[in-house]
């Protein structure tokens, strides 16, 4: 990529460059461009390639899908790495939209859709990109629309097409898109619920209690189950403790045959 304006580059507008950018590679001036091809020819190397690439932003491209495979490796295995263990699974939006309704699961992935086409775009604001605005209106062509593809795939853990920004032509096409396929017509509703109960069990099996901390957990599960069951029956009055205090054994026998079900 040549610095000055030449017949490849001189139709490379603001948001080009500024892309080439985030993807790590820089433009060439003249002297620098010459100073590699005095060392290509010192070096005698049979394929060499002249380029002048930014580390710092190889590895930043970790949170949109990692660089392209070709300069992974001059991104360090730690690149690699750090995408798999930070895009987002369909599993980890599952219960944060499945806590909102139909609008708010909508503006939250609008919100999540216009900041990274706004990135895309160079813009400093998500507020530069208008809901309903088509893709091409604002400045998106093939490269810079694969490029907010593979940043929204990193997001949110799908799998999308590379012609995804332009069958669905608007941010908020985009975001509907993402809400039918991350919470999809008919989730269960108690699925957050179930999934804290999974985490729950695994911590307890990683943990392996004993002793009298087996037998705390035991008596505080078995109080939640008790109240889990009990939860559609009519709410008793409750109990002063100083009442307790001051209780005869029989009455506390009448308590136990009441507020606990056989």
């Amino acid at each position: 990529l040549w610095a000055e304006e030449s017949g490849m580059t001189g139709r490379l507008g603001v948001v080009d460059r500024a892309r080439m950018a985030r993807s790590g590679v820089g433009a060439l001036s003249s002297e620098r461009a010459l100073g590699l091809l005095d060392a290509s020819l010192a070096h005698g190397g049979p394929h060499l390639l002249a380029m002048d690439l930014d580390p710092r932003a190889l590895t930043a491209q970790s949170a949109t899908g990692g660089p392209p495979a070709l300069l992974r490796a001059l991104a360090g295995e730690g690149s690699t790495r750090r995408t798999a263990a930070s895009a987002p699974s369909p599993a980890d939006w599952g219960p944060r939209l499945a806590a909102l309704s139909r609008d708010q699961q909508h503006r939250v992935l609008l919100d999540l859709v216009r900041g990274h086409a706004a990135a895309v775009l160079g813009h400093s604001a998500a507020e530069a990109i208008q809901a309903e605005a088509p893709f091409k209106e604002m400045g998106f062509d093939s490269l810079t629309a694969v490029e907010l593809r593979n940043r929204l795939s990193a997001a949110s853990g799908l799998r999308l097409p590379a012609t995804f920004v332009f069958r669905y032509p608007s941010a908020a096409a985009v975001a509907e898109y993402l809400r039918e396929n991350l919470c999809p017509a008919g989730a269960d509703p108690a699925q957050p619920l179930f999934a804290e109960v999974e985490k729950l069990e695994s911590a307890l099996a990683r943990f392996a209690p004993e002793g009298e901390v087996r037998s705390r957990l035991a008596k505080r599960l078995e109080t939640l189950a008790w109240r889990l069951g009990d939860s559609a029956a009519e709410p008793e009055q409750a109990v002063d403790s100083d009442a307790l205090e001051s209780a005869s054994d029989d009455e506390l026998f009448d308590l136990i045959d009441r507020e606990v079900p056989s």
